[in-house]
């Protein structure tokens, strides 16, 4: 089992109620399977909303293996008006 931290923002706070999730995952869980399981959680609110990933404040373009103790943040698009 590895432990993560997840940093929630915009959307995905709004999504799951939360600014940070502590997890224990199975070893081998990669960014792709994270999403996933955050989306399910998600109940549909992120459906329709791309999500950029950064691990330990780096980000990630492919499907990226998750070590003990990363921090994970789920960046949604920048929004303004």
């Amino acid at each position: 089992m590895i432990k993560i931290k997840i940093k929630c923002f915009s959307q995905v706070r709004y999504a799951l109620g939360k600014d940070e999730i502590a997890l224990e995952l199975d070893e081998g869980t990669t960014s792709d399977d994270l999403e996933k399981m955050i989306r399910e959680k998600a109940l549909g609110k992120l459906e329709n909303v791309t999500l950029g990933i950064a691990i330990n404040k780096k980000y990630v373009l492919d499907d990226t293996k998750l070590n003990d103790g990363d921090e994970i943040a789920f960046i949604p698009p920048v929004q303004g008006g």
